[in-house]
């Protein structure tokens, strides 16, 4: 859930995607399809890409090329050159990433020296209803409401506003709220009614953990450019089609199912029943929205990529519509993923922090 209000772009691509009016046919990619930015590090990543997906090498029987892996219309994700990076842009990041964090405590949090808006407004949504399986899916829908609204709100607030303000809207908003019910979740996951207990079965531990940890892999394809996360960047509505994307045109939603199942497997009551029903919901409604989304900001090109990806995992690549090219995993092989693999496990790791953190909020 958390994936979906801080972290939703990857890292530092600049290029602006611009696509020809008339039908995409297969041929060569050219400038008719990427328009990079006057920086010299954009056209080098335009470069980079375009001669990813180039349709041959001229080797084959009578100098005929070759072709390869179908031409690509859209951007390359998890892109993060080092060498790229500006200092000042990751110190204006920090300090943004400590301001919000101090506004959210003393605003949401802390009720003692600050507002502590959370508590009333969880005391505000439990007085609807004694049932803790009731208040979970309430504070998700509500979550979820105002999540994806303004998520569908976004090319007419950008305009009203402006990019960087309506980032700064959609994640003030939208943080608070998922805090709040991440929150309740954790104080309340074992207060439901008991519907299986498998705990104590050999593997199971390993298994949940396990699956866990692939979720992240699937739940953060677009959260590498935590510049644009925090509006140092300006943000932009990306149309990936490389690393995970090959596996699932919508990562996120299949990552939530499969940490949602692993979680009430684990739990096994009907608060977490609850929680995943509701979440899940919420993230295949997010998966049908954000398809119409991107083919309303991108139209033939988001067709072209629809047409070879699937929502369900490895369905397109299983009926042959994608081909993996030979060196795959080496979209795979970037920091951004090295970093979610360390924070996957440190967030294990902290789990016992987090959960004293809830308990001492009393929500």
């Amino acid at each position: 859930m958390a994936a979906s209000v801080l972290l939703s772009n990857p890292f530092v691509v600049s290029w602006r995607p611009c696509f020809p009016p008339k039908p995409i046919v297969s041929r060569a990619p050219t400038s008719a399809f990427f328009c990079s930015s006057s920086s010299g590090s954009s056209r080098q990543i335009t470069r980079r890409f375009l001669a990813r997906t180039s349709v041959g090498d001229g080797g084959g029987a009578g100098g005929e090329p070759q072709p390869s892996e179908p031409q690509l219309v859209g951007e390359d994700s998890a892109v993060f050159d080092l060498g790229e990076q500006k200092i000042r842009s990751w110190v204006y990041f920090t300090g943004i990433l400590g301001a919000v964090l101090f506004v959210l405590n003393v605003a949401w949090l802390d009720g003692t020296n600050g507002l502590g808006l959370g508590s009333a407004f969880i005391d505000a949504v439990s007085g609807l209803s004694e049932s803790h399986e009731v208040v979970m899916l309430l504070l998700i829908l509500v979550f979820a409401t105002v999540h994806s609204g303004l998520a569908s709100l976004r090319d007419t607030g950008e305009r009203l506003v402006g990019e960087r303000a309506f980032r700064v809207l959609f994640a003030g908003i939208s943080l608070p709220l998922a805090v709040s019910t991440i929150v309740y979740f954790i104080n309340h996951r074992y207060d439901g009614m008991q519907l299986w207990q498998l705990q104590t079965i050999p593997a199971v531990h390993q298994l949940v953990w396990f699956s866990s940890f692939i979720s992240f892999f699937f739940l953060y394809p677009s959260t590498f450019n935590l510049l644009e996360v925090a509006a140092v960047d300006k943000p932009k509505m990306h149309l990936w089609e490389t690393g995970i994307m090959r596996i699932t045109r919508h990562p996120q939603m299949v990552g939530q199912v499969i940490w949602c199942l692993a979680h009430t497997l684990w739990i096994g009551n009907s608060v977490a029943v609850a929680a995943s029903v509701g979440l899940i919901g919420h993230h295949l409604f997010g998966a049908w929205n954000g398809d119409r989304r991107l083919a309303i900001r991108y139209g033939e090109a988001f067709d072209r990529v629809k047409s070879r990806t699937s929502i369900i995992p490895f369905a397109a690549i299983l009926e042959g519509r994608q081909n993996l090219p030979k060196d795959y995993y080496k979209e795979f092989i970037r920091l951004p993923y090295l970093s979610i693999t360390l924070l996957t496990l440190l967030a294990y790791f902290a789990h016992p922090i987090m959960q004293a953190a809830s308990f001492r909020l009393h929500w």
